[in-house]
């Protein structure tokens, strides 16, 4: 508990205390926002205002997170686990990939980066030796970061990849979480349009799983004794301790970048920070084995993605007809008249609400098995 509290307050104090001087060098780099304008329906008089306010800020709270990590577990006189790392590399993996979208953005000073198929292949080229390692070096009890299965609240044992042989198993089990991966991390680069959106929505996803791990810990397998109840309702997670004080200073790194990124914004998180978000759920939806329930807890990020999907299937279904003014969902409500700090508030509860509920939804299933 004491590395858990440590790793927040540590990673909320770099962000909120060093992010002026991150933005002196981002400006003098000239790390600046390149807006687009020609976007389905878009008129952005407001937008344009934004051009040129420094950009790329996810770096700020993926180093202070992994800063306010380290520091807090070693300071806590705890270590860090296979299972924190591989949330750190999914965490800098899929910024590396937003990163370099965000750079190539500033140098041809164009809202066109990396093309949609290359993100795709760089956050898949990520996710492969993830997977790997999330299925290897098992600890004393035989567990190993990952599992074999497609998870809901936990593992579903009929939904086992490898019931059809090694070679087939690997591909599925790699398929399913590039398809998390991608969904996941995209669906955050979505969301993330209007101040302060996507770090407010990350804030309570990322703050929920924190929660999540700090529960299964507490109601390991491994100090669950012989009783019978114990053992129904007991959770198989490797490192879920190691998992909450991750996901803690993730939180708390946000929280701080929030404070400058809020309307109006002194800084955009860019694809570099989305990216990292949607890495880093991720990472914690497999390890906690809590896959579908993550789509849930995302909620609002899904809510984005999915809009703009709707938006897609509808307009080739009517030959021409939108279902919204415009999608993400966000921009709908936009040019509905909606002033942006409105619509960020309002779904910044849409967001606590999808978190709430699946924590819930975790908390009732183990009340069902007591």
């Amino acid at each position: 508990m004491r590395s858990l509290l440590a790793a927040a307050a540590i990673s909320f104090a770099f962000t909120l205390l060093l992010t002026p001087v991150f933005l002196r060098a981002f400006r003098r780099w000239g790390w600046g926002q390149v807006i687009r304008t020609d976007g389905e329906g878009f008129n952005a008089p407001k937008h344009e205002m934004k051009r040129g306010t420094p950009t790329m800020g996810g770096v700020i709270f993926i180093v202070g997170a992994i800063f306010g990590y380290l520091v807090g577990t070693y300071g806590g006189g705890d270590h860090p686990t296979l299972s924190g790392w591989l949330v750190i590399w999914l965490m800098v993996g899929f910024g590396a990939v937003g990163f370099i979208d965000d750079f190539m953005k500033v140098k041809m000073q164009h809202y066109a980066g990396l093309a949609g198929w290359r993100k795709i292949v760089g956050q898949v080229l990520v996710m492969v030796p993830f997977g790997i390692l999330a299925l290897s070096f098992a600890n004393r009890h035989d567990l190993t970061p990952g599992s074999g299965y497609v998870s809901v609240i936990r593992d579903v044992e009929v939904l086992s990849f490898f019931a059809l042989g090694p070679i087939l198993g690997w591909l599925l089990y790699m398929a399913w979480i590039s398809l998390l991966g991608t969904g996941f991390s995209n669906s955050v680069n979505l969301t993330d349009g209007l101040d302060g959106l996507a770090a407010g929505a990350g804030i309570f996803v990322v703050g929920a799983y924190s929660v999540i791990a700090f529960w299964q810990f507490n109601q390991s397998c491994a100090g669950a004794g012989t009783s019978p109840d114990n053992l129904a309702a007991c959770y198989q997670v490797r490192d879920p301790l190691d998992l909450a004080i991750v996901a803690a200073a993730f939180a708390g790194s946000l929280v701080g970048f929030l404070w400058w990124n809020a309307p109006k914004a002194k800084v955009f998180m860019g694809d570099v920070g989305s990216m990292s978000i949607g890495g880093v759920v991720t990472a914690l939806a497999i390890l906690t084995r809590t896959e579908l329930l993550g789509v849930f807890i995302a909620g609002l990020f899904v809510m984005a993605s999915g809009s703009v999907i709707l938006q897609r299937l509808y307009f080739k279904m009517t030959r021409g007809k939108r279902l919204f003014l415009m999608s993400p969902i966000h921009h709908h409500f936009e040019l509905r008249g909606w002033p942006e700090s409105t619509i960020v508030v309002r779904f910044w509860i849409i967001a606590g609400l999808f978190a709430v509920l699946g924590v819930g939804a975790l908390y009732i299933e183990w009340l069902s098995r007591v």
